[in-house]
């Protein structure tokens, strides 16, 4: 069937149609937003019958322009074409019926599932591939030895993903990002709430000296941590 009107569907599948563009096609001399303000008068209703949007045009001077639009369901395009009471009126509602029952065969039914279920595959392939690198990890993590240290897991990440940060570097970072103390005697240790969430831990170490034992402490990171970083990095990697 040839496209007298453009329409389009919506993501429950139902057959729109652009107030503007039916609008334009009764060749109404009215101003768009008068005309559509009379056409409510006659009890169509906001998110039941339509939806408001916003539409850019370009106007003389190629600039663009915000006008505001309609989405119309079918079964109130069709009361409007019949409240024209013109030629153009008439054979709007009689399109809009025609593709009704087209929309509404057999054929069009069993091809719609068929593209949803399509969408549907599409739609979870792009997720396995966005979230593989994270898997991938987690399962690296998952099978490691617990908490690491910063330079270990430094290592990790560029073995694993190619994110180029070393030890002093992902200090750094940790640092920047709040993770860490970043002044002070306990700098470099990570904050008491990052412990408390179960991403850091700090284990006390005595260092041996003459004079007199240092008392200081390494920074870990545990798998749960690993996880939440690695993200971050990801994430700062695909903005990149």
């Amino acid at each position: 069937m040839n496209e007298l009107i453009k329409t389009q569907t919506n993501d429950n599948g139902e057959i729109l149609v652009s107030g503007r563009d039916l609008h334009d096609y009764f060749e109404s001399n009215e101003r768009y937003s008068k005309w559509f303000s009379r056409m409510l008068g006659y009890g169509f209703t906001e998110d039941v019958d339509f939806t408001s949007v916003q539409k850019s045009t370009v106007v003389n001077n190629g600039a663009s322009r915000n006008l505001m639009d309609h989405h119309i369901k079918l079964d109130a395009a069709k009361e409007i074409a019949m409240l024209q009471r013109s030629d153009r009126g008439k054979e709007a509602r009689q399109y809009f019926i025609n593709l009704e029952k087209l929309w509404n065969s057999p054929d069009m039914v069993i091809k719609r599932a068929m593209d949803f279920q399509q969408q549907k595959i599409e739609t979870l392939e792009h997720r396995i591939q966005l979230d593989q690198p994270y898997t991938q990890y987690g399962r690296a993590v998952s099978s490691s030895d617990g908490a690491i240290n910063i330079g270990e897991f430094a290592k990790i990440i560029y073995e694993k993903h190619g994110i180029k940060m070393g030890r002093n570097k992902m200090f750094y970072w940790l640092r920047e990002k709040g993770y860490l103390i970043a002044q002070g005697r306990e700098r470099n240790n990570p904050k008491q709430k990052y412990i408390e969430q179960g991403l850091f831990e700090s284990v006390p170490k005595v260092i041996s000296r003459v004079e007199k034992d240092i008392h200081t402490s390494t920074t870990l990171i545990t798998g749960k941590g690993q996880l939440k970083i690695i993200e971050l990095l990801l994430q700062e990697k695909q903005v990149s």
